[in-house]
């Protein structure tokens, strides 16, 4: 059994955060249920989630009655409720934790939204440059004399977001095993980039970071923690910060040590950059491979995609998977050693597919199911057509 086989998850479904955190569940064997909005919907068609990995999807519309009576009975036999709504919306639903936590109290109603569930913010909206920026962590990020830079939405809204919310489920199902109680997470975007960049706010005495943007050790200001660009258009990511490392470094690139400046020497940071950048230049990223494959030089190449799924030490540790529809992905991480996860290779589920089923797991009658129908409150997959 997975470390998780048994925990019953709704994620009502939405943007990228919320589909991540689920997904994490499910690979390591949480039970976890997509609910859908009815794929007539405009939202629904807006929505599509491509980290539905180990999901079902149950077809509910939230908009009327019937469907919102549904959930909240759904939530009395569920272990996990994610969702990733703007403040207020559940409450309007008839579905906040004051309501759910009554009727479940062993129920962990997760909340993952941009600003948390207090604040000015509140019920504003935003997207993961947002959250970064008000973390403080996006003034950090960028080349000198640039502007910030954010770096895809990966830090905010699946690192500050998913993960954090994932981490917060499973302390909390931790704690119920004490307690044999539920509580309310609070998961905010901004809170979670910001707790991620604890490191950069305890080092700022060290002197890490007494330099403007771009012009200190780990922001692309020192010449041996950079990225150089190889002959045929590729690139090597240095991370030489060590001496022992550096040397080595400096001796994969056929320069002295006696002859080049003091290694921390920041004035002469710029002119070793050009030096660096012009001897990379004169090789492929395959030779300068060859070159420190074998070495504690701190490069490696950059790695595309695809050339990251079929780099020989990522196929070593099966670092990444095939479905049955032939695509590659990260397989789950960290590995455990007794219980690891067991990803699906099956195919994401369509909206509705597993409607019925799921309802019956959870103690609906047919009879219950055939109502809802008629009502127009779930969809089956199958009876798309009829619809």
């Amino acid at each position: 059994a997975m470390a998780l086989s048994g925990v019953r998850v709704l994620e009502l479904a939405g943007l990228a955060p919320a589909p991540l955190c689920g997904m994490i569940l499910a690979d390591f064997g949480a039970q976890v249920v997509r609910v859908d909005r009815l794929s007539r919907s405009a939202a629904a068609s807006a929505h599509a989630d491509v980290q539905a990995r180990g999901k079902r999807s149950l077809a509910l519309d939230l908009k009327r009655p019937q469907g919102t009576a549904a959930l909240r009975r759904l939530c009395g036999k569920a272990d996990v409720l994610i969702e990733p709504f703007r403040h207020g919306v559940m409450e309007r639903l008839g579905l906040g934790p004051e309501v759910l936590l009554q009727e479940n109290p062993r129920l962990i109603y997760a909340r993952l939204t941009g600003f948390g569930q207090t604040g000015k913010y509140a019920k504003s909206a935003g997207h993961d440059i947002n959250y970064l920026a008000l973390s403080g962590v996006l003034s950090k990020l960028g080349r000198k004399n640039e502007n910030p830079y954010a770096p895809v939405n990966l830090l905010a809204d699946f690192a500050g977001g998913g993960v954090m919310c994932a981490l917060g489920i499973v302390i909390a199902l931790f704690e119920r095993a004490r307690s044999g109680r539920g509580q309310v997470i609070d998961a905010s975007m901004v809170e979670g980039v910001a707790y991620l960049s604890s490191f950069l706010w305890k080092s700022q005495n060290l002197g890490l970071w007494s330099q403007p943007r771009g012009e200190n050790l780990l922001d692309s200001g020192a010449p041996f923690y950079e990225i150089y660009r190889t002959s045929d258009g590729k690139f090597m990511a240095v991370g030489a910060i060590e001496p022992k490392f550096y040397n080595q470094l400096i001796k994969g690139l056929g320069l002295n040590l006696d002859e080049l400046p003091f290694q921390m020497s920041f004035s002469s940071w710029p002119e070793m950059k050009k030096t660096f950048a012009s001897i990379f230049a004169q090789k492929t990223q395959a030779e300068w491979c060859s070159i420190f494959d074998s070495t504690d030089a701190c490069v490696t190449p950059v790695l595309s995609f695809g050339d990251a799924a079929s780099h020989q030490h990522n196929k070593e540790r099966s670092s990444f998977i095939k479905n049955d529809q032939g695509e590659v992905s990260p397989r789950p991480a960290p590995v455990l050693s007794r219980t690891p996860a067991v990803p699906s290779r099956e195919r994401d589920p369509f909206i509705g597919e597993h409607t019925e089923e799921i309802l019956l797991e959870y103690g609906f009658t047919k009879q219950e199911i055939a109502k809802l129908y008629s009502d127009k409150a779930i969809e089956f997959k199958n009876l798309k057509a009829n619809l």
